[in-house]
């Protein structure tokens, strides 16, 4: 990972309140598909795992091209200029994990998990 890519503090405020989270991929063929804020595990070091059940196609396109773009928001954090809302613009490289120590913390966490989606993040940009 790029040490250099943080996510921003309002990020973590962000996902304390419940949203939904869109995943875009493109390889095979343009996809995109949605989880939960609250489902995101951000690791030490900034990576972004999300419990994966179905997302096939998505899984398709990243064994074709590993970039992903999320977005995600929530209207309970302030965004700019004090108004109501922000959300965000991550861009990523993406993997799914199916054993290992963070597969199991992961699926500790999640049940319903067959696989884990891990984001590591190029860019994060607050949008709202």
């Amino acid at each position: 990972m790029n040490e250099n890519i943080k996510l921003p503090a309002k990020f973590f405020d962000v996902i304390q309140h419940e949203g939904v989270v869109s995943i875009v991929s493109w390889g095979v063929e343009p996809h995109v598909v949605n989880t939960w804020n609250s489902y995101l595990v951000i690791t030490d070091d900034g990576r972004i795992l999300i419990p994966a059940y179905g997302m096939r196609k998505t899984e398709k396109n990243v064994n074709v091209n590993n970039k992903v773009k999320i977005t995600l928001g929530s209207k309970e954090v302030l965004g700019y200029k004090d108004y109501q809302g922000t959300g965000f613009l991550i861009e990523g490289t993406a993997n799914y994990l199916a054993s290992g120590a963070e597969f199991d913390l992961m699926k500790e966490k999640f049940s319903f998990l067959t696989r884990v989606l891990e984001i590591t993040v190029v860019s994060a940009k607050q949008m709202l």
